[in-house]
């Protein structure tokens, strides 16, 4: 197969990546290795930023999102019994997020591709990248059956794909940008007897619990568990009774818990690769960096990525412009490095350390102060709404005019 852009990974940046380049006259494939049933119903990430969301409202593909989705503007910090109420959505001058899970999205883009005569190749793995270091085409990609000759790969498999291990090996992540936290959360999809009004995030001497809306009658929930700690130890009565706990005081702000659907581990670390591109290869989404997730910034952070991606490369297809997509890791980097550190400030502020109970007392004492000074309005309040809520930066708008024919 000969196309302009082969996109290896059909999750959120995959499938941004391939609608917007579609529509601007950019020829593509998508290969994934999972089947089509799997990467629609794998439940992730379910709070939509602000800019995100309108970056798709410009190109057509929120129309679902935005009938569907519901809106949230406040969460609950839950602190030494105290609920204090974040109104970020006042303190952003408005904007608020849209609730609407991952799965979902991916649906609507898959559904926009298949419109467009574009279906991705689901259970297709790709086994092989070949590309040169000193960008002369074409590019490759090796599938079971298949050869995709490209001018460019786009690797959004995440961070245990196939195109993050063509990258050089100094370009793997390591001192500063591969932290391990002292902890892991444990994952869970429940149902509940009626919809989660907003985020809790509980800060609790026992550990950190938090609930995340999802659907009327299914919520996330995160429980901070030992690192390393295995789900077999984790039965149902012990996962309600820690949040039970770690939840008293929430009142109205948490529903009464059902059945688990599901559970996971999140083995809490942040890692960032020293650069997100190699010759016609670049990386998006967690093939480039994966981030905790506090502050719900990995697949906010992924379309982000797919937008800066897609917009360098209808630039050089239309105008020949070669030097904006070199700069793309010299572009995305620093927002990237930002958005990890104010997430490690998130998380450190949600997971009072300390081995004795009167210390974490104490540090509960400081959390509180600081959650105070976050739901007072103020300048320290509104800068962390704005980030919290993904107030811009805004995303790059669509193209218009017909790009240019490729240049192997």
């Amino acid at each position: 197969m000969r196309t302009q852009v082969a996109i290896v990974g059909a999750g959120p940046a995959g499938l941004v990546l391939a609608n917007v380049l579609l529509r601007a006259g950019v020829d593509i494939a998508v290969v994934e290795r999972r089947s089509r049933a799997e990467v629609e119903r794998r439940a992730r990430a379910g709070l939509v930023e602000h800019r995100v969301v309108e970056y798709l409202r410009a190109h057509g593909l929120a129309d679902r999102l935005l009938a569907e989705a519901t809106r949230h503007g406040w969460c609950d910090f839950l602190c030494t019994g105290r609920v204090l109420r974040f109104d970020y959505g006042a303190q952003s001058g408005g904007v608020r997020h849209w609730v609407y899970p991952q799965q979902l999205l991916v649906r609507d883009l898959v559904a926009d591709l298949r419109k467009a005569g574009h279906d991705p190749q689901f259970s297709l793995p790709a086994t092989r990248v070949h590309v040169a270091a000193d960008g002369s085409g074409p590019a490759r990609v090796e599938c079971p059956g298949l050869d995709i000759e490209c001018d460019y790969v786009l690797g959004c498999d995440g961070p245990h794909g196939i195109t993050p291990l063509a990258l050089p090996p100094q370009a793997a992540p390591q001192g500063e940008l591969d932290e391990r936290y002292p902890y892991d959360w444990l994952t869970l999809l429940a149902e509940v007897d009626r919809g989660v009004p907003g985020v809790v995030y509980a800060v609790h001497e026992d550990g950190f619990a938090g609930v995340m809306p999802r659907t009327s009658r299914i919520a996330r929930l995160y429980l901070e568990i030992p690192a390393g700690d295995a789900t077999a130890r984790w039965t149902a009565a012990r996962v309600h009774e820690r949040l039970r706990t770690r939840l008293a005081g929430a009142g109205a702000a948490v529903p009464r818990l059902g059945r688990i659907r599901e559970t996971g581990v999140l083995r809490m670390r942040s890692s960032v690769r020293q650069t997100f591109q190699h010759g016609r290869l670049f990386l998006a989404g967690d093939a480039a960096h994966v981030l905790t997730p506090s502050g719900a910034k990995g697949m906010n952070l992924a379309v982000a990525d797919a937008a800066d991606l897609a917009d360098a490369l209808i630039r050089r297809y239309r105008y020949g412009d070669e030097a904006y997509l070199a700069g793309y890791t010299s572009r995305r980097l620093p927002e990237v490095l930002r958005t990890r550190d104010l997430a490690a400030g998130f998380l450190d502020l949600l997971h009072p350390q300390g081995q004795h109970p009167a210390d974490r007392r104490a540090e509960l004492a400081r959390r509180l102060e600081r959650l105070s000074e976050l739901a007072e309005p103020g300048a320290a309040g509104a800068a962390f709404a704005h980030w919290y809520v993904g107030a811009g930066p805004d995303l790059p708008a669509p193209h218009t005019a017909a790009p240019r024919e490729s240049t192997p």
